[in-house]
């Protein structure tokens, strides 16, 4: 499956203007990653905030890169940037959905140049420092991608939270609330992690409504790590943990059936199941060079260059 790559035209006031600064930005469900560099890449300030996925909105992301950017300024002793001095590369979730990624880039703020694509792309990039690979990304989310040695790209799960992105940890987190519903109903035995969620949620019927009644994918996410912390003691749990691990591994097959491809785990929960996966997929295995925002200042970096800029 092909993934969405957009550029949005530069304003004209920055026409006669030279860029200065690269910034790449790594948004997902959970937080935003950016990185500032000059314009030959050397790093000068990161920054951080809160959630710039395009599926909670496109708004919200702009505000969320925007503040992101501040901060990284600050840590820079960079007064505030001149937009129009500024090349973006973003790797945002939801960017493969074309109405979203037009919206976000129709609502560009003046940056010189805009280069949008998902967040699975700017992460194999980064993790293999451009050169092919592949990647299983799970945290909040979960997807996988590849950069074939031919240039084409691969794109594997990463439908959402609602209805796939198995192995991810909301998904783990649904899981475990669906278990907490259950044993609360007396349908199946309460053990550790039926407890667990209790004690994060409310112990009453009530207050676990209450929480599923305005639960997004944050919270649920915020519900794996009880998976992983009572896998020992409770059954349920580990087999919630082995079914993740299975999940991500069919994801690793299906980027790269012929094994050839170095592969990268990366994201909380893809690390933290690392030792769950075959002897064949770990021997793949190997440590990312950097994330998502190195992937993305790459990704407008070589952008300039290919536009002579």
């Amino acid at each position: 499956m092909s993934t969405v790559s957009a550029r949005a035209a530069a304003p004209s006031h920055s026409a006669n203007k030279s860029i200065r600064f690269l910034i790449g930005v790594d948004g997902g469900g959970t937080g935003t990653r950016l990185r500032l560099s000059d314009r030959q890449g050397r790093p000068l300030g990161v920054g951080e905030a809160g959630p710039s996925a395009l599926g909670q909105g496109v708004e919200q992301a702009w505000r969320h890169v925007q503040q992101a950017c501040v901060a990284a300024c600050s840590q820079a002793g960079l007064e505030a940037l001149d937009l129009s001095e500024c090349a973006i590369g973003l790797g945002l979730s939801g960017a493969t959905i074309v109405e979203q990624a037009q919206a976000f880039l129709n609502l560009q703020p003046g940056y010189a140049q805009v280069l949008l694509d998902n967040d699975g792309f700017t992460t194999v990039l980064g993790a293999h420092g451009g050169k092919p690979g592949a990647v299983v990304a799970s945290g909040t989310g979960a997807v996988g991608e590849a950069l074939r040695e031919d240039g084409g790209r691969v794109l594997v799960s990463g439908w959402g939270w609602v209805t796939g992105d198995e192995g991810s940890g909301a998904w783990l987190g649904i899981k475990a609330m669906r278990h907490a519903q259950q044993a609360m109903d007396g349908r199946v035995a309460a053990g550790a992690l039926a407890r667990a969620v209790w004690a994060e949620t409310g112990p009453e019927r009530d207050q676990l409504a209450a929480w599923v009644a305005t639960a997004g994918q944050h919270a649920y996410a915020g519900l794996a790590p009880l998976v992983f912390e009572v896998a020992a003691q409770d059954a349920v749990a580990q087999g919630f943990v082995d079914e993740a691990a299975a999940e991500l591994e069919k994801l690793a097959h299906a980027l790269d059936p012929s094994g050839r491809l170095p592969l990268a785990l990366c994201g909380s929960v893809a690390r933290r199941l690392a030792g769950h996966f075959s002897g064949t997929i770990r021997a793949r295995c190997v440590e990312p060079q950097g994330d998502s925002a190195d992937g993305a200042l790459l990704m407008i970096g070589r952008a300039l260059t290919e536009m002579g800029l």
